[in-house]
């Protein structure tokens, strides 16, 4: 499950407010007290826009899906990789490679790819995991800005599911 808005809210005409949305994909984990963790995931987000004035622009919902590829460098804070239950830390870098929008959007507007940084914590108990993280976008959603800046966008990604060793 995710969570996503856009950085800038357009002055006098609307607000942004972030909509659920979801990924599907996997990634895998390398090392122990320290680990890489590259994945990749098909993600949809999604964001409403609300305006103060429906004569200028109307209410909306921005749906945007593409493939995300995180890649993660995290450690043990308490446990490892053999313990019943553990805490980690982890942050990275994360590519999001647009492949649609709303049928009410035009994917011309977009950028194709955004690039963005992230930090989240992750809690495992067993083989079961639940991670939350926060990323930030370090480029604009949309490729033309001369009408309306929507800014960058920043998600809160809870994934959770099952630790599948490979040894």
């Amino acid at each position: 499950m995710n969570f996503t808005d856009f950085s800038n809210n357009i002055a006098g005409v609307g607000d942004f407010t972030a909509k659920a949305g979801w990924q599907l994909g996997g990634s895998v984990a390398f090392g122990k007290k320290f680990y890489f963790e590259p994945g990749i995931f098909y993600t949809a987000k999604s964001t409403q826009f609300q305006s103060s004035n429906n004569l200028v622009i109307p209410d909306s919902k921005t749906n945007i899906n593409g493939i995300r590829i995180p890649v993660a460098a995290g450690l043990n804070l308490i446990g490892n990789d053999k313990s019943l239950i553990s805490l980690r830390g982890f942050g990275g870098l994360s590519g999001f490679f647009l492949t649609g929008v709303g049928e009410d959007l035009d994917k011309d507007d977009f950028e194709k790819f955004n690039f963005g940084v992230f930090a989240g914590v992750g809690f495992d108990f067993w083989r079961l995991f639940l991670d939350v993280s926060y990323e930030w976008s370090l480029s604009n959603v949309q490729s033309d800005i001369s009408l309306i800046d929507v800014g960058k966008s920043r998600s809160i990604f809870l994934t959770a599911g099952l630790r599948i060793p490979l040894k």
